[in-house]
């Protein structure tokens, strides 16, 4: 199956007082229909700013330097980010879950208005054929008395609500690639699980493909069905979730697993954390990005720069010069 999303060689950065930061640099992914994929990876690791690239989100002082990305056969980069041919694809072709609602949703407009402007627009619903959607997606994504509660205004929601509502504005005309940014930030672990499985319920019924953005591995295990893993604006290692959890070859994913309780764990056990900070973007070190960090560092982790990625299995794909194999138990 030929990929609905391409991105090969992503570069953007952002050009400030304190020097050049090259937040992703050489990022490639890519996505089939009807896939679930998730890019994980710390804060600032470059994730989030590469869908944004992808979307054509970047404001200055960033800048989208390189790459494609080819979106059914498209370069979207080819656009401009005002463009006709741009705002067409942005929020009707692929549509984005932000992370946090109550910044992402406006405070001073009702649930209603918010709701019903992309289907106008990019369906060209008449205002009661919008709202009726409306009242269908929210009731779809398990807000209860709908007809009544789309009067509201955001601050009358709870944190759960308002994610649920940003799903529904996402989906409300149909993308075929829904991007969804750090969804479950800030809420409980039952809500969390709660909305992952709504999302993956409704890609299914949309027949819409599914990016997940996030830092905790842990989240994604019973969701995606392929992982990257980025680390200081590159992704370091890729594979199926089974490849990934199964047999983990880089020593920062070893590190993201160790870090997330496991039920059939031993009573008692201690979460071994990552040591160490995320480089300074600005100032990357010589050799591996990792190198500072990494419990298996070797002296050609020092002379070399960090190498491409290399498959170490089918569709297994890992940028390391000691690929550790340990079973994270």
């Amino acid at each position: 199956m030929s990929a609905l999303l391409e991105v090969n060689n992503l570069v953007t950065h952002f050009n400030t007082e304190a020097g050049l930061v090259k937040a992703v640099d050489g990022v490639s992914f890519h996505l089939k229909e009807q896939e679930i994929i998730s890019i994980v990876g710390e804060s600032g690791c470059g994730k989030s700013v590469s869908c944004l690239s992808v979307m054509q989100l970047i404001r200055p002082p960033g800048k989208i330097v390189g790459g494609q990305v080819l979106f059914q056969g498209k370069d979207l980069l080819q656009y401009r980010a005002d463009d006709s041919q741009m705002r067409a694809v942005r929020g009707a072709e692929i549509a984005m879950i932000f992370q946090e609602p109550m910044t992402s949703l406006n405070p001073t407009l009702t649930i209603e208005q918010q709701l019903t402007e992309m289907p106008m627009k990019h369906l060209k619903l008449s205002r009661d054929e919008a709202r009726k959607r409306a009242v269908e997606l929210m009731k779809m994504v398990g807000i209860s008395d709908a007809e009544r509660r789309i009067k509201a205004y955001p601050h009358q929601f709870s944190g759960g609500m308002r994610q649920r509502v940003m799903i529904a504005m996402a989906l409300s005309c149909n993308p075929k690639i829904l991007i969804a940014d750090e969804p479950t930030t800030a809420l409980d672990v039952t809500t969390q699980a709660q909305l992952l499985k709504l999302m993956r319920d409704l890609v299914q019924h949309f027949r819409t493909s599914l990016i997940i953005i996030t830092h905790n591995l842990g989240l994604v295990a019973r969701y995606a069905q392929r992982i990257y893993v980025m680390y200081a604006g590159r992704v370091i290692e890729t594979g199926t979730t089974k490849d990934i959890f199964a047999n983990p070859c880089h020593p920062y994913t070893l590190g993201l697993l160790r870090c997330v309780p496991r039920l059939d764990e031993e009573e008692g056990r201690t979460l071994v954390p990552i040591e160490g900070l995320p480089p300074n973007l600005i100032n990357m070190p010589p050799g591996c990005a990792f190198l500072p960090r990494c419990p298996y560092k070797q002296e050609i982790c020092q002379q070399q720069v960090w190498p491409s990625l290399e498959e170490v299995g089918e569709g297994h794909f890992v940028s390391c010069y000691v690929k550790p194999r340990e079973k994270v138990r």
